[in-house]
Order: structure tokens, then C-alpha cells, then sequence
């Protein structure tokens, strides 16, 4: 089996990956482009390992069964149309029986597939040491300011403009803040997210800036690596700021979907209880329930979200006072012309300097 096993670095020299850990794994993280034909299900899974516990070879023998079963059905399905001289890699959790029973399989069948070394848990090491070495590399240029002043819209126009960005709270699907969650669409676990954030890091030219919205350690449910969070706050920075009445008829575009759903928005609102008095957030309820909207966003944005803003600028970024102040119109047509003259201004003060 040694010939057929091929290290981590050898990724991009084959024509298909294939994870063949149960879906519940896939799901969970999976190394990019990879299709998943398991050779375990789920329930399969759990009955050869409740088997193992009492007699080890039982568990062998029954999983060899499924296996060879499982594989037939691919071979009948998935793989039915692959070509004479494909190249798959194959891997499983730690590079053990599953992935090389298949790979033994397809060899024999003349296709020249070949093992991953240590399965899954050599990449997910390799993500966390890219994680550790990539962020460092880069020059960030971090934008802070208040919410709502649309940090998210003008990274968004910086990279029509030409500008390269590291969109964290789009790799996390989550726009940040309590009231961040997005509609219709879950989070990664932290595994994908750190696999989608490590792809994207290799793919940024270190020669040229990089623009990202300052983000506190946890997005939602996933965390960035303290490494990102080092580089980017020793990083240039953008003090993003609009006018009051602009902050609040972006957020009642930009968070449009809570008010859809007033039974969620104000059991989010509740768990603001303890940083607010019963009585204010019974107050907000109220607002929802009589559809005061502007009223609402009017009092977050001044009671909640910017004295929380002001106490987590204070802990991230100690130089924010050194900062380039940048004026938004968060609610224009198209903010372009704007991501232009942020991108000329950093660009004048980056020679300046």
C-alpha cells in the first residue's frame, strides 16, 4: 500500500479529490473541491464502532461488508461515467481502512487512485499552521466606526473598486452583533470557517494592502485565530462615520428581515437584559409591536450599540486616535466614487509616510 499513499503537498496534481467519511464529517469540514461518496453512513458508522467495543473483530468484519457494499453502489452511481485514466486522491479521517479499501478497489479496477497521508487530519493541520503563518504576511488597513455607519457596504465597493478585502463576516456568515445572524442561512462550523479563511489568506497578494472591517474575536458562533486579530489591529486603520439620520435608514434596510420575524427580534432584544433594564428593553418590544421602527433603531444605535463600540475600540484598537477619519453616505445609489477616494486617500498617506 506505501506506492498508493501520497502526502498533503500533492493535492493539486489530481483530477478529483474524495472524501469518503460519513456525511455528519463532510458536513462538518472538508478539504475544498472534495465530493463526498462515504463508505460508511452515518447509522453505519455508529454500529461498527458499538461493535468494535465488544469484539474487534466482529466490527471488522460486518464494516468490511458495508463497505464493499457501499463501494459497489459508487462504482455503479457516482463513479459510473470517470474515464479510463482518472486520477482520484482518496481520503478518510486519519488515512486508516476507509479510504484505503477504496483506493485498493479503484487500483484494481486500473484507475490510478492514490491515498491521502494521514487523511482529513493532516489538512486540518495544515489549516491551522497556515492560520498561524499567512496572517502575519499581510498589510491590513482595518475599518472601524460605529454601526451602521455600512463598513460592510464599503468594504463591498472598495473590492468593486479594485481593492483586495478579506470579507471575514462573509466567510462567517454572520454580520457580527447580536442582531447579526443572517436570514436563511446557517453559520459554518468553526472547522469550515477556519478552511475557508486559510484559502482565502493564500489567495491575497502581499504586496498590496489589504482592507478588512474590524472584527471582535468572535463572529456569531465562530472565533477568527488570534493571529488575524494581532496583524490587523497592528495594522493601519480607517475611522468609518456617518451622520445619525444615515446610521438609522441604513439599518432599517440593512436589518429589514428582523422586523419580519417580530417574535425573534424581540426574543434576540431579551437577551439584552442585564446590559438594559427590563423597562428599556420592554420599551424596544413595544416599538416592534407597534411597527415604530426608526424610533428603535434611533435608541440602539445611541443607547446600546455605540457605548458597546466605544468600550471594544478602546480594547482592540489603542491607535484608533492616529486613525484616517473617512466620511460614508452608507445609503447611496452607488458607493464606487467613494471606495475610489478612500483607496486614493491611503494610498497618499501611505507615501507620505
Amino acid at each position: 500500500m506505501k506506492n498508493l499513499v501520497v502526502s498533503i503537498d500533492q493535492l493539486a496534481s489530481f483530477d478529483e479529490i474524495v472524501d469518503v467519511r460519513t456525511p455528519l464529517e463532510y458536513a462538518e469540514d472538508h478539504i475544498p473541491g472534495a465530493i463526498n461518496a462515504p463508505v460508511l453512513s452515518n447509522e453505519e458508522r455508529v454500529i461498527v464502532g458499538t461493535l468494535y467495543k465488544n469484539s474487534p473483530f466482529e466490527a471488522s468484519r460486518a464494516g468490511s461488508a458495508m463497505v464493499g457494499r457501499n463501494i459497489a453502489r459508487h462504482l455503479d452511481t457516482t463513479f459510473a461515467d470517470r474515464p479510463r485514466n482518472w486520477r482520484p486522491l482518496i481520503y478518510c479521517w486519519r488515512g486508516g481502512k476507509r479510504s484505503g479499501s477504496m483506493t485498493v478497489w479503484f487500483n484494481m479496477i486500473g484507475w490510478q487512485a492514490r491515498q491521502l497521508d494521514g487523511g482529513y487530519k493532516s489538512y486540518r493541520r495544515q489549516v491551522l499552521e497556515q492560520l498561524e503563518r499567512l496572517p502575519s504576511r499581510l498589510d491590513y488597513i482595518a475599518l472601524t466606526g460605529h454601526t451602521g455607519t455600512g463598513k460592510t457596504r464599503l468594504l463591498h465597493a472598495l473590492a468593486d473598486a479594485g481593492a483586495q478585502i478579506l470579507d471575514l463576516e462573509g466567510l462567517a456568515r454572520h454580520r457580527g452583533s447580536l442582531l447579526g445572524a443572517l436570514p436563511d442561512s446557517n453559520q459554518p462550523t468553526q472547522k469550515a470557517f477556519d478552511t475557508a479563511l486559510a484559502v482565502a489568506l493564500s489567495k491575497l497578494d502581499a504586496s498590496q494592502p489589504v482592507f478588512v472591517e474590524a472584527e471582535s474575536r468572535r463572529i456569531g458562533n465562530v472565533s477568527l485565530p488570534l493571529s488575524l486579530l494581532d496583524a490587523f489591529h497592528a495594522g493601519r486603520c480607517v475611522q468609518v462615520s456617518a451622520p445619525l439620520d444615515a446610521r438609522v435608514r441604513y439599518l432599517l434596510n440593512d436589518y429589514r428581515h428582523l422586523f419580519d420575524t417580530p417574535q425573534f427580534f424581540k426574543d434576540q432584544l431579551t437577551r439584552l437584559i442585564g446590559l438594559h433594564s427590563r423597562q428599556t428593553v420592554a420599551r424596544w418590544h413595544a416599538f416592534i409591536d407597534n411597527g415604530q421602527l426608526e424610533p428603535l433603531c434611533t435608541e440602539l444605535i445611541e443607547q446600546h450599540y455605540d457605548p458597546a463600540y466605544a468600550r471594544s475600540s478602546q480594547r482592540s484598537f489603542g491607535a484608533a486616535g492616529g486613525a484616517l477619519s473617512f466620511g460614508f453616505d452608507p445609503c447611496a445609489a452607488d458607493p464606487l466614487a467613494q471606495a475610489r477616494e478612500l483607496i486614493a486617500q491611503c494610498a497618499d498617506l501611505a507615501h507620505s509616510n
